[in-house]
């Protein structure tokens, strides 16, 4: 390592461990906020134009947007892994170990991508059935996912990217190369929609010209030395225990990605039996609450590299003050966003979809899941909370709660005992169901964790 490594090592080093600890996170997830805002904005975008194709178009985006989910979740799973270890690596100065897993974590990423893309591709027919389409989305489903195959390992790779660049403390660096992906798609959607003439595949080529795009940026990143860990293949570690260490410190993010993907799913399916309005209704409540929801997610991830560096640096007691002041930081933006989709909710489907029924259907749904976001700053947090200090089987449990185990249920109960209300109270009940398991495992978290700072670090 040179001289001029090692001075910005240190620097690091005493900025992630001594800088007062709500404006750091601040810092920290203000990119991470901006960069989630950016790629929701540019699903919507998808949606708004694709709506203008018409109901069974744009109920299309919702079904193939559950398999994005699925490939943002191999990409989470590596990025969220690796940048755990590596972070708590740094933390402990060993960056040796911090490089190893940052390669690790790409080449699997970017491997997992192409295998999930091939499977894929040939069992395509069935994949968009089983995802919810109906006999009229399925045409224009089948050609939007085409493109998105194409880009699978470059999503995933991109993902790995930007979270392993926000657990070193570099969340701008990352958000640099997501959002030019995302900028990017919202001014290709429209010149090849409609300039272009192609439609549903424009939109579905544009995504996939601008998720390439952000990869190449993010992957110069790391050959250029901006990042404090090093991609290459010689640092690519071939050891089984580490590869599976790396997954099962994403394990949760895993889950939390596939268990939204197999939800919405369901949500897809459940919605189909009352038409392509109804597909279409809960797929634009969905984009949008998932828009207030990557607030929370935001600044969750801010407070992520804080709290693995200092546990890995034995700072035990700035790991506390970092997760209150998360905690309150997302109770006052998400209060805000709640505000702002109750009072406009009718008119936030409206631009998605001018359809009065889809407007009739979309506006009760996404005014109760506005309210319920309300339970998730201290659901999340807890969560980020024991990813990031590598509490893997805590962190796994509770993401299957809150995205799976309480909401599949509650979706099916929901569903046959109120019909389409049901399907779109859901979502908001199995939120609220989720604040009482957190709460039992922070302060579990808490009592456990030593209330001493280690000097020696």
């Amino acid at each position: 390592m040179t001289q001029t490594s090692e001075k910005k090592q240190s620097q690091h080093f005493e900025r992630m461990t001594t800088a007062d600890v709500t404006p750091l996170i601040v810092r920290l997830s203000i990119p991470s906020i901006l960069t989630m805002l950016v790629t929701n904005i540019y699903n919507l975008a998808d949606t708004a134009f694709v709506g203008r194709l018409g109901t069974s178009a744009s109920g299309a985006v919702g079904i193939v947007f559950a398999y994005m989910s699925i490939i943002q979740a191999f990409g989470f799973m590596f990025g969220q892994g690796a940048g755990s270890i590596l972070s708590r690596a740094l933390g402990a100065r060993d960056q040796e170990y911090a490089d190893r897993t940052a390669s690790t974590g790409f080449f699997c990423s970017f491997g997992f991508g192409m295998l999930l893309a091939l499977v894929s591709w040939f069992l395509i027919d069935p994949l968009i059935r089983i995802l919810g389409s109906t006999e009229t989305i399925a045409p224009y489903a089948r050609i939007y996912i085409s493109y998105i195959l194409l880009a699978a390992p470059f999503m995933t790779a991109s993902f790995t990217m930007n979270q392993i660049l926000r657990y070193e403390g570099k969340s701008a660096l990352g958000m640099i190369g997501m959002m030019t992906g995302g900028i990017l798609n919202m001014i290709g959607d429209p010149i090849l929609m409609f300039g272009f003439h192609m439609g549903i595949a424009g939109a579905g080529l544009s995504t996939c010209l601008s998720q390439i795009i952000g990869f190449c940026i993010l992957f110069w990143m790391f050959l250029g030395g901006r990042s404090l860990s090093r991609i290459s293949p010689r640092y690519f570690s071939g050891s089984p225990a580490h590869i599976l260490d790396i997954m099962a410190t994403g394990l949760p993010s895993t889950l939390r990605q596939a268990m939204l993907s197999i939800s919405a799913m369901m949500m897809n399916s459940c919605s189909a039996v009352y038409g392509d309005a109804a597909v279409a209704a809960m797929s634009i409540v969905s984009r949008i609450v998932n828009f207030a929801f990557s607030i929370a997610v935001g600044v969750g991830q801010g407070f992520q590299p804080v709290s693995a560096f200092n546990y890995g640096a034995a700072k035990y007691s700035r790991v506390r003050k970092a997760y209150r002041a998360t905690v309150k930081m997302g109770y006052i933006m998400l209060g805000i966003m709640v505000a702002g989709l109750l009072v406009w909710s009718g008119s936030l489907i409206g631009i998605f979809r001018d359809d009065p029924e889809v407007i009739r259907i979309g506006t009760p749904a996404l005014k109760i899941q506005a309210v319920s976001l309300l339970a998730l700053p201290m659901t999340m947090t807890t969560e980020m909370l024991y990813q990031s200090t590598g509490k893997k089987w805590g962190a796994s449990i509770l993401s299957l709660l809150r995205c799976g185990i309480l909401f599949i249920p509650t979706l099916l109960i929901l569903a046959k005992f109120r019909g389409l209300a049901g399907i779109g109270e859901s979502k908001a009940v199995s939120f609220v169901l989720s604040v009482f398991p957190a709460w039992y495992f922070r302060q579990r978290f808490f009592r456990e964790m030593p209330e001493e700072d280690d000097l020696v670090s």
